[in-house]
């Protein structure tokens, strides 16, 4: 095993590539057994699955019982397996549920990997403020009018953009949470989650990179954090652009008409830890602590909301009974990575309805001491 101190969050221990993660049992790791069986067999009462297993069929059906959704699945989709979670203490293995090497969808989960690009990008000056407008940066007629050239990369990244257009054939109101039509408000205004939105960033960065984002992510980041190579970032079958003579898929930020990252609970959970580090793996540097700070920060106009979908407990208001530092890369699901510094814990759980999750908080942090 590699093993590196982290500062101010105690011996991490980051697991090698493969299959072979150093465990601890519950106890030894400071976690009361029969606790934690109460919370998994929780996690896994049927009352309290998230979506269905048809997943595909399942996003038609709610997408096309919108106004402004013509519910069209342009992405891949799958059907997902039992509900599953790893959990990890000081980076090692307490205990794993369900079928945590299964690739599955997760949904807006992706936005995390998406913002990470973002961070890599700006690590290495591509980016050089995310408070410059993106029209600075992308020519491609999406940021021309005087309305989105305000928009900043910082807006885009916590979704306050109000970005004014259609990508992929999806208008920006095609996945209003409210199913509601509204012109643009100002940039940088009114918080509004929206995948058509975020899919317009994932094909900005791609102009910035000129290079596949998923290519991008598997070089810098999951590679160098062991993830395996089964993990998959799709796009949409329209989503297809030319860059330097090159055709290049533009990949979703989330599973919203299909697509998005598919992955399992294992690779998830090394993500986990590279945000519990701060974007350290072992001694290695793979994203700045300067971005992670950045990226953990809340909104103004969203205190739970950093960048996107660093999901942060603020206030406790997401998660009344766990530590203000608890943060989590949510996904609909639900798909959730939950993190929590001061008692360097990693979760990750996959198919409890969003209702279920505080339940099975509550109960994991009862027997974490």
């Amino acid at each position: 095993m590699q093993e590196t101190k982290i500062s101010s969050t105690g011996d991490l221990t980051f697991p090698q590539a493969g299959d072979d993660w150093s465990s601890l049992e519950p106890d030894e790791a400071g976690i009361d057994p029969a606790k934690l069986r109460e919370a998994i067999t929780y996690s896994q009462d049927p009352a309290h699955e998230g979506y269905p297993p048809d997943l595909g069929g399942h996003l038609a059906r709610s997408h096309g019982a919108k106004r402004y959704d013509d519910g069209l699945i342009i992405g891949p989709t799958k059907t997902r397996g039992p509900v599953t979670g790893v959990v990890l203490r000081n980076g090692r293995l307490v205990a794993e549920w369900g079928e945590p090497h299964r690739v599955d969808m997760t949904f807006s989960v992706t936005k995390s990997f998406l913002s990470t690009v973002a961070g890599l990008a700006w690590d290495q000056r591509l980016i050089k403020d995310v408070h410059d407008p993106v029209a600075d940066y992308v020519d491609d007629g999406g940021f021309d009018s005087d309305h989105n050239r305000k928009i900043t990369w910082d807006m885009m990244l916590r979704q306050i953009n109000e970005w004014d257009g259609s990508i992929w054939g999806k208008h920006y109101s095609a996945s209003n949470p409210n199913d509601i039509l509204r012109p643009p408000a100002e940039p940088g205004t009114v918080y509004e989650y929206s995948d058509a939105r975020v899919n317009r960033l994932a094909l900005a960065l791609l102009r910035v990179w000129k290079r596949p984002l998923p290519e991008v992510l598997k070089e810098q980041v999951m590679d160098p954090i062991g993830a395996s190579d089964t993990w998959r970032w799709n796009g949409y079958r329209n989503s297809w652009v030319m860059i330097a003579g090159q055709r290049i898929q533009s990949v979703s930020g989330g599973g919203h008409w299909g697509g998005g990252m598919w992955i399992s609970a294992r690779d998830q959970a090394r993500f986990g830890m590279l945000s519990l580090a701060r974007g350290n793996w072992a001694g290695n540097q793979i994203i700045s602590e300067d971005w992670v700070k950045m990226a953990r920060t809340p909104g103004k106009l969203n205190p739970n909301y950093g960048f996107m979908n660093w999901t942060l407990n603020t206030d406790h208001k997401l998660m009344p009974n766990a530590p203000a530092d608890s943060f989590f890369h949510s996904g609909a699901g639900t798909n959730r990575i939950w993190v929590v510094p001061s008692l360097n814990l990693v979760v990750v759980l996959r198919w409890v309805g969003g209702d279920h999750f505080n339940g099975f908080v509550d109960r994991l942090l009862a027997a974490v001491s």
